[in-house]
């Protein structure tokens, strides 16, 4: 897969991220790493791939997220032509 992020620290990064085993190290991990709002913002951003991946229309998204038109449709246009890293967790959590 080519990813225009790639690169050693990058990998270090996501290594890192890997190496943690439990839900409230990744809770401490990610407190430590990103502010509320950065936090926020990709928890929405999950939220509206998973209810992309469902079906569910825009305005349902919106009304449940928050997010605007502009994010859902970003998160949609990922789903679709992406790197399809959304499709990979979210079939893996569904298992």
């Amino acid at each position: 897969m080519k990813s225009r992020l790639k690169d050693p620290k990058m990998d270090e990064l996501f290594l890192a991220i890997m190496s943690l085993e439990t839900l409230e190290e990744c809770y401490s991990f990610f407190d430590d790493l990103c502010t509320v709002s950065e936090l926020k913002a990709m928890e929405q951003r999950y939220q509206v791939a998973k209810m992309l991946n469902k079906g569910c229309v825009y305005s349902e998204i919106a009304a449940e997220t928050g997010a605007s038109s502009a994010t859902i449709s970003r998160v949609n246009r990922s789903l679709l032509y992406g790197s399809d890293g959304y499709k990979i967790a979210l079939s893996r959590l569904e298992e």
